[in-house]
């Protein structure tokens, strides 16, 4: 039985790794196979190769389900209903739109839809909506959050912007409620809190400001301030204490047998509790997992502690298959099976805070390589942080939350219970802002797999019971993924890396020594590329301080990541063609015109119009030159600008060229094109943005010129390996079913 799961489950998360999907009559070849071997010795390959069958066939049915490729861009009239709680902030609402309709086309079943100054939307809402659609697409950068294989696992067919929109139909049903639910909770008096309160009963994070996020995530406690599957875990736990310690006292009905009703009340409250939550993945998840718990504790404990895991991970793949793709289906998993691990088949359990302690050190230990493998920071202040703050929000802020909110009708009760919720929240966030601050949370450089293959192995061995000498050699095995191997970049020559940071720029420089980033990316309201995108990157790829900033200008698209990234790194040199322009908290050197310099055998060199007559033209353009093959970044500058560099008298002859302005038409004029003579042009855009970058007679003047054209938008990030003269790599060649072509 539980090879047959294993092997079950082995099937469905191989859809994980899959780069392409199988044709549809391969996978009905794989599921008739499957099931003729069920009846023999190897039901477990049958199990394994239905496992596989069902979750790509399920995949399928998710791409199937994404918006017509003639339709991306367009803009539509449509219909359909407001679901989930929108998400506001910045002057911006997020929100899913489902059962959409359109006299046009038929739409997918889900979609994303942002709203800027949008007027008040309500979940369980009806609209009529003119909206920009488009398939689901990401930036797609090393080592970053992968937006695809987000909205793929929500099975979103497209994304959009609402241009219009009318109410047709008020709110009803659950989702309605829910979100006036919500409105009372943000407008109690809760010390401030009450958006986390908003977050800990209904799952809304929107209510969360971007320091408390900062605080969470550096302290490793994103997962108790939000409903999670630890938050169903816990109430369903409370509620069985509940009915455990009556019983212990005698106060419970002789003539009830405690634990079926233990079990039952648990599964009941936390049912209740995914409900009110929305009833998301991670719920669903949590639920399912604990309702496989209860039930093996109420009849099926003689068949030891592994079996309810395996059940719950079979039923969780098999109900919704594109779990996998998500971080935390992995983190929950990973998990209780850590927990398993470091309490089953010991000779007796903990007690109290010791057992609260051994958790927390295999919580730490077991998922560090699990969070260096998907990427995400790991938190130095992290264990003391969660052994403080899980019996705080548990027993403390949880139940007096959810017995607030169930009290609100009963006049100044419910408030009064949200109050004393709130207090604790306030203070407890001012413990975990002074851990943050104290030991704030890291992302290591990227291991490579066989790393943390080894490294997971060894935390096992490492959390084995004290005494069994294999211990210390699990320690030895998690070395090479704390200090991953990082390959150097050869003496004369520099790895750049072109980040797909949408409608932005933002260039990495890499010498055998020394880093140089080349803009920052942009900043909008509610996403900051420098920090999202351009700073996990730098991170991942073992980057810890920069030796040089330079900000062509101060326009945001090139700019607007800078404050995070001066935040987030060390930063010795800041250096502008618009430094009294920039809005920054270090003043910037001004670029100089014809600087010169060389770092490990590479030559940089900064050109500047110091005359120019607008923020574009006063781009600081960088010339990089590794073993006589030369990069040529150029900002923004315009007809105007080039012009100028080609009566200055530099060399502007260049093997690769940084399209200037995004490929815009008010820039790469044919003389300029005609002096660069490059081999290759780089396109820094977004996809379908609306400026039409780049511009059809630009992409032509190149085309004629002989350059090799690259796009980001359609690439992803790309990276030149300059003084080797080789083509250059990009990450979206990297196959992922889920991702776009």
């Amino acid at each position: 039985m539980r090879l047959g799961m294993i092997a079950l489950c082995g099937g469905l998360l191989c859809l994980r790794f899959l780069p392409q999907l199988p044709a549809t009559g391969v996978l009905l070849m794989l599921a008739v196979l499957g099931a003729v071997l069920l009846g023999s010795r190897l039901y477990p390959l049958g199990l394994f190769l239905l496992g596989l069958a069902w979750g790509c066939g399920s995949a399928q049915l998710a791409l199937d389900d994404r918006l017509p490729v003639e339709l991306d861009g367009q803009t539509l009239w449509l219909q359909g209903r407001v679901a989930g709680l929108p998400e506001e902030g910045a002057g911006v609402v997020r929100f899913y739109l489902e059962q959409a309709e359109s006299r046009r086309a038929q739409l997918p079943q889900r979609l994303r839809l942002s709203w800027y100054d949008p007027p008040a939307l309500v979940a369980g809402e009806v609209w009529r909506l003119a909206v920009r659609l488009k398939r689901p697409r990401g930036q797609v950068n090393p080592h970053a959050f992968d937006y695809e294989a987000w909205l793929t696992a929500r099975r979103i067919g497209a994304t959009g912007t609402v241009k219009a929109g009318e109410r047709l139909d008020v709110a009803e049903g659950p989702a309605g409620w829910r979100d006036s639910l919500r409105h009372r909770l943000l407008a109690v008096d809760a010390r401030g809190r009450e958006g986390t309160l908003a977050a800990l009963v209904l799952g809304d994070g929107s209510g969360l400001s971007d320091v408390d996020w900062q605080i969470l995530q550096a302290t490793g406690t994103v997962h108790l301030l939000v409903i999670s599957g630890q938050h169903v875990a816990l109430l369903g736990g409370l509620l069985y204490a509940l009915v455990l310690g009556l019983f212990r006292l005698g106060w419970w009905p002789r003539q009830w047998p405690w634990l079926p009703f233990a079990c039952g009340l648990a599964m009941l409250g936390a049912l209740g509790y995914g409900l009110l939550a929305g009833f998301e993945v991670p719920v669903q998840r949590a639920c399912a997992m604990l309702a496989v718990l209860l039930l093996w504790r109420w009849r099926f404990r003689h068949l030891g502690v592994w079996l309810p895991l395996l059940v719950a991970l079979s039923l969780v793949l098999l109900a919704e298959p594109l779990a996998s793709l998500q971080p935390g289906f992995w983190l929950s998993f990973a998990a209780v099976a850590l927990l398993a691990w470091c309490f089953s088949g010991r000779l007796g359990p903990p007690a109290g805070w010791q057992m609260l302690l051994r958790a927390q050190w295999a919580m730490a230990l077991g998922l560090l390589p699990l969070l260096l493998a998907l990427g995400l920071p790991v938190s130095a202040s992290g264990p003391l942080a969660n052994l403080l703050a899980v019996p705080w929000v548990g027993i403390a802020v949880v139940p007096l939350a959810l017995l607030g909110t169930l009290l609100l009708p009963l006049s100044g009760v419910g408030s009064g219970l949200l109050w004393l919720a709130g207090t604790q929240l306030e203070l407890l966030f001012a413990l975990l802002a002074w851990l943050a601050e104290l030991a704030p949370a890291v992302q290591l450089a990227a291991a490579p797999g066989w790393a943390v293959l080894l490294g997971g192995l060894g935390m096992l061995l490492t959390l084995l019971p004290v005494g069994i000498p294999v211990r210390l050699f699990g320690v030895l095995m998690v070395l090479p993924l704390l200090s991953p191997p990082v390959e150097p970049v050869p003496a004369g020559q520099a790895e750049v890396h072109v980040l797909d940071v949408g409608q932005g720029l933002a260039v990495l420089v890499r010498t055998r020594g020394h880093v140089v980033l080349y803009d920052a990316g942009p900043a909008a309201r509610g996403f900051d590329s420098g920090a999202k995108v351009v700073l996990p990157t730098l991170r991942g790829l073992g980057v810890r301080q920069l030796d040089l900033l330079l900000l062509s200008h101060a326009d945001q698209d090139h700019a607007g990541g800078a404050a995070a990234l001066l935040a987030g790194l060390p930063v010795a040199r800041l250096l502008s063609g618009e430094a009294p322009a920039l809005q920054l908290p270090r003043v910037a050197e001004a670029c100089r015109d014809g600087e010169r310099w060389q770092w490990d055998g590479v030559q940089f060199t900064t050109w500047f119009w110091d005359a120019a007559g607008n923020a574009n033209d006063a781009s600081c353009l960088l010339l990089v030159e590794a073993q006589g093959e030369r990069l040529l970044l150029t900002g923004d500058i315009g007809v105007a600008g080039e012009r100028h560099l080609l009566g200055s008298g530099h060399d502007l002859r260049a093997d690769w060229l940084l399209a200037a302005h995004h490929g815009s038409r008010s820039s790469s004029s044919a003389g300029f094109v005609a002096a660069v003579a490059p081999q290759a042009v780089v396109f820094s855009r977004s996809w379908l943005n609306s400026f039409g970058h780049p511009h059809p007679s630009v992409v032509a003047r190149y085309r004629a010129a002989g350059a090799r054209l690259h796009d980001t938008a359609s690439d992803g990030a790309l990276r030149i390996q300059l003084g080797r003269r080789v083509a250059l790599l990009s990450e979206r060649g990297e196959s992922r079913f889920w991702r776009e072509k």
